[in-house]
């Protein structure tokens, strides 16, 4: 039985003409009703039963699903129904608020999930049906929405609900088909495969099919959408189909998405093939045809239309489905099937324009002069295609007729070996739409050899065959030889000169020592003008000593040193001379350099190739030692000397003998009584400086037997500068004075009053001055006889 749907949509019709936002409904139509009534409405479509409805449950009149109305607005469909994530009253315009709904256990769908390969979907809006049809395809139009539409928002790339349309047998088979895919593709359609893409972030998917994004003024609450999309399913001619529409939201409840079904679109269905469109890359070229074929297996009239005009109809008849298409247009075929039942089908035709080409001559070195050699055929894209950036070369062909049929491309194009001279090839020339055009390319040789100077580079201080040259300069050397705007490109071997294979940097190191032969490829609008030779040489560089430190004494001030050049291959003449003091140029053109001031002097030495080296010679200071001072303490075994000195100088330290040993301290212990010498050496050569000091010593015993051995009991480096005796008295063992002094003999004789004394232990007292210290010393001799 049909619903009568006519005062229902009368009622619509005059309430909301003029609305700018589409209308919807979730309470005059059933589930049955907006199934059988609005979206097919088709007595060719029988058995229709619903059999589940699911949505969200808002606690109050209000659906996930319903009829929407958009009479008066700018959405593509007048009506139909309309399956959402969220309120269905969130879905009419103004788009100035996120739909964002979310309902209590509002579960997923793990259909969906398992015919889209995806998991984890949340408020699922589900219609399911049954239905027969008497073709053996059905179609239905539908819009996809979303607020995951974001403009210019990278996780636009990241995140879309889903939907699907799924259909399977009603027995006999439980694996369902997903017919909401990308046109000619077998992608669903979701916000992330059909898509403008994000700058930065994600390109576009499928961008053909995407519509727009929304502004604050859309019909619809929805972010952006897609372009009107047919879904299609193939089916057996009267058997039971079961159809599941299901939208679902993915990975959580936000920002809802719908999907809208056009009213009366359900219908028999006739495939004419994918749509032939430009900007798919699948238009037909001009000047081709395309034969549609909607033949149907029973008796049937078909009505074929171009761009809504009738172009031809056949009654009935078997096998004559057929129609020739010869220029651009939208194309329509209604087939008539058992006299009331009509399939409907539609393709979009576009021409693209063909490629126009242009014939060439590519010119490569022939070396030998036989007209062969090896051409990368590409060198000649750009006069090929006439410098066009639409147009692409996709193969090179020994013949026109294989290129023109597409067939035994030549396998090596950019190192092809022509087999006769003047040889011609062919290339097959492509646009967008893959449209061809075939053009000639001649292959000519040139035989043009430049005369090229040599090119030195200096040898390193290594002195090993081997320096960087820079090669920029050979085509400076032969500017005048070679065409305006020709390239020059350098190569170690003639094969890769001919393949453009292996360029060399313009700052190349040389692989062979000494000398090595390169060659070098002049080009001129990607025709070869010259394969040419070039000997590199190395130049020996001046070998020099190594940087150096040397001394100036200032206390030979001004009498000056010499320093070097120190060339060590080649007479010191050979060569021309600069020489920098801390940087300043102070003298040339002289192997050797007098000077008496410190600093760095660098000296630059260069051969007449032009070949520099240079090192550093380093001038310190130093000079000999400044005595200041020698502390004397105490006396002979048991004393310390300090030797106190000034001077620009690193000084070591040696006594009594100038050969012997130097020590860094400058202080000497336990010295012996006596006249020392003390030795100051300047560790950088500047000389040696001495002094004399006297170590105060007392005998432990005299013998004044008259011998003139030993016969005076004498003090021992007694009134030096450095010692001064201010008095000396001698007791026997009862402290009776022998003998006092307060200056003059600091001996005694053995005698008192002209009495020799006898042979026994004596005592003295004496007190002196070490470096204006006084010091009182006692202590006991032996006299022996």
């Amino acid at each position: 039985m049909k619903y009568n749907t006519l005062f229902f949509i009368s009622f619509f019709i005059s309430l909301f003409t003029y609305s700018q936002n589409i209308l919807v409904d979730s309470q005059t139509y059933t589930p049955q009703q907006l199934i059988e009534d609005i979206l097919i409405d088709s007595d060719c479509i029988t058995n229709i039963n619903v059999t589940n409805v699911v949505g969200g449950d808002f606690g109050s009149s209000d659906q996930s699903y319903g009829f929407f109305d958009a009479s008066g607005t700018n959405f593509p469909f007048e009506s139909g129904i309309v399956l959402s994530t969220g309120r269905l009253a969130n879905v009419p315009g103004p788009n100035n608020n996120l739909s964002d709904d979310d309902a209590p256990d509002w579960q997923g769908d793990l259909d969906l999930e398992n015919a889209l390969n995806e998991s984890n979907t949340f408020n699922a809006t589900i219609l399911e049906f049954d239905f027969t049809a008497v073709a053996p395809q059905v179609s239905f139009r539908y819009i996809f929405a979303s607020e995951e539409y974001q403009e210019n928002n990278p996780n636009s790339c990241q995140y879309s609900d889903l939907f699907g349309f799924l259909i399977r047998p009603t027995t006999g088979q439980n694996q369902y088909e997903n017919i909401a895919l990308v046109p000619d593709t077998n992608t669903p359609v979701k916000a992330t495969t059909v898509t403008p893409g994000v700058p930065g972030s994600c390109p576009p998917q499928n961008e053909t099919y995407f519509e727009s994004y929304n502004g604050t003024n859309s019909p619809i609450n929805f972010n952006g959408q897609t372009a009107v999309l047919t879904a299609t399913a193939n089916i057996v001619p009267n058997q039971s189909y079961h159809v599941k529409l299901v939208i679902a939201d993915e990975q959580n409840y936000r920002y809802d998405s719908a999907v809208f079904l056009e009213a009366g679109s359900f219908q028999l269905s006739t495939e004419l093939g994918p749509n032939k469109l430009i900007g798919t890359g699948n238009a037909l070229c001009e000047g081709e045809t395309l034969e549609l074929n909607a033949n149907n297996p029973s008796l049937s009239s078909y009505s074929w239309y171009k761009d809504g005009v009738l172009q031809e109809t056949t009654p009935n008849c078997l096998d004559c489905g057929y129609f020739t298409v010869t220029e651009p247009g939208t194309y329509n075929v209604e087939v008539t099937i058992l006299d009331d039942c009509i399939s409907y089908g539609e393709v979009v035709i576009e021409y693209a324009p063909l490629p126009i080409g242009q014939d060439a001559v590519l010119t490569e070195c022939d070396i030998d002069t036989d007209g062969l050699t090896s051409y990368d055929l590409y060198d000649a894209s750009n006069d090929l295609t006439n410098n066009s950036n639409n147009l692409a070369i996709v193969d090179f062909f020994l013949t026109e007729d294989d290129a023109i049929d597409y067939t035994n491309p030549i396998g090596n194009p950019n190192n092809f070996q022509n087999t006769i001279p003047f040889q011609n090839v062919y290339a097959r020339i492509v646009n967008a739409a893959n449209c061809f055009d075939i053009v000639a390319l001649e292959l000519r040789t040139s035989n043009t050899i430049i005369s090229i100077p040599d090119l030195g580079a200096c040898d390193g201080v290594d002195m090993n065959g081997f320096a960087t040259f820079n090669l920029s300069n050979i085509e400076a050397s032969i500017i005048a030889q070679i065409p305006t705007g020709s390239q020059v490109t350098y190569y170690q071997t003639l094969e890769d000169a001919l393949s453009e294979s292996n360029a060399l940097p313009n700052n190349y190191t040389n692989t062979t020592p000494d000398s090595q032969t390169i060659f070098v490829k002049i080009e001129n609008d990607n025709q070869c003008f010259s394969i040419s030779t070039v000997n590199l040489n190395v130049l020996y560089t001046p070998l020099l000593e190594v940087d150096e430190t040397v001394t100036y004494c200032m206390n030979t001030f001004p009498e000056t040193i010499t320093i070097h050049g120190g060339v060590l291959n080649d007479l010191p003449n050979n060569y021309y001379y600069e020489w920098y003091f801390n940087g300043i140029l102070t003298d040339v053109d002289t192997s050797f350099n007098a000077i008496n001031l410190a600093g760095n002097y660098t000296v630059v030495v260069s051969d007449p190739n032009g070949c520099s080296s240079s090192r550093t010679i380093t001038v310190s200071t130093s000079e000999t030692a400044i005595v200041e001072s020698i502390s004397i303490e105490g006396i002979s075994p048991n004393n310390i000397v300090t030797v106190n000195v000034s001077g620009a100088g690193f000084y070591d330290y040696a006594i009594d003998d100038i050969n012997g040993f130097y020590q860094e301290s400058n202080v000497f212990t336990n010295i012996s009584e006596g006249e020392h010498t003390i030795y100051i050496n300047d560790r950088n050569g500047c000389g040696i400086v001495e002094e004399t000091i006297n170590i105060v010593g007392i005998p432990k015993f005299f013998t004044p037997n008259g011998d003139n051995v030993n016969d005076t009991w004498q003090i021992i480096g007694a009134n030096s500068k450095d010692n001064q005796i201010e008095s000396l008295q001698i007791f026997d063992r009862y402290g009776k004075i022998m003998m006092q002094s307060s200056s003059g003999s600091l001996g005694w004789d053995g005698t008192s009053s002209g009495s020799p004394m006898p042979s026994s232990d004596y005592w003295y007292i004496i007190k002196f001055r070490q470096n204006d210290i006084y010091y009182e010393i006692k202590g006991h001799f032996t006299l022996k006889r």
